[in-house]
């Protein structure tokens, strides 16, 4: 049986207020395999941030384990944790986090600098990344230009320039209107079948609907953790189109 891609073992951390620890995580033990499509849902202090920000090296747990791709990234000192990001961990927002005065190639093209990528390699690959989403035709635009949805698929193909083996999408579709949320949605599950791990933060539960594992936190812990049969978000929009529509 193959290595999963995500392994957490008694996974905490605590915040220091004054004199108080205040505990957002719990312990939490997991695996993620590679290639799946995890949607991780819980109200507001459920621990759910944290743990993704856990998972995309951001922050050292207070205890407990994790690794990724069988390297133990939980001892890892700030710069270390940094090239892990860089080299394995593609990220989406949900406020697109773009340059705004930058075109769409150049802020794709952002993560290869740290890299050491030349300027023909960047563009080369920044534009291939904008072809897989879609936009190869509006690499010039800056985000002002583009619609909220092609801002996102921008913030996807910036996501996949540093060729990472898996995406942490928090809130991808919180600041889109339905149909372009399924849009996004259908994008992330074809990359998904595709090979890459996806990993996403949603409180809506018709996004969960796409993903074909649910993770529910609660006060820092996982209190539920099932499969699901996803919904397909291509065959939903075809569905939504008007009959004749391209």
């Amino acid at each position: 049986m193959s290595e999963p891609l995500i392994r957490t073992r008694s996974l905490a951390k605590h915040y220091s207020m004054g004199d108080t620890e205040v505990p957002a995580l719990r312990g939490v033990s997991l695996d993620i395999d590679r290639g799946e499509f995890v949607a991780v849902m819980g109200p507001s202090g459920s621990g759910k941030s944290t743990f993704m920000n856990l998972l995309g090296c951001l922050d050292h747990p207070s205890s407990g384990e994790y690794w990724l791709s069988g390297q133990e990234v939980s001892r890892l000192s700030g710069d270390e944790l940094a090239a892990v990001r860089n080299r394995k961990i593609g990220f989406v927002f949900q406020h697109f986090n773009l340059l705004p005065r930058t075109t769409a190639r150049d802020n794709v093209a952002l993560p290869l600098l740290y890299r050491g990528a030349t300027a023909a390699e960047r563009h080369d690959k920044a534009m291939r990344c904008l072809e897989q989403v879609g936009l190869g035709d509006r690499h010039h635009h800056q985000p002002t230009q583009l619609s909220g949805g092609q801002q996102q698929r921008v913030a996807i193909a910036r996501a996949l320039a540093s060729d990472p083996m898996l995406i942490l999408a928090d809130e991808p579709t919180g600041a889109l209107d339905s149909r372009t949320s399924v849009e996004i949605m259908a994008l992330l599950q074809a990359l998904n079948r595709q090979g890459l791990t996806v990993v996403l933060v949603t409180h809506e539960q018709d996004v969960a609907a796409y993903a074909g594992r649910i993770i529910h936190f609660r006060d820092g812990r996982v209190v539920e953790d099932r499969a699901n049969a996803p919904r397909n978000a291509a065959g939903d929009l075809t569905a939504a189109s008007p009959a004749g529509a391209s």
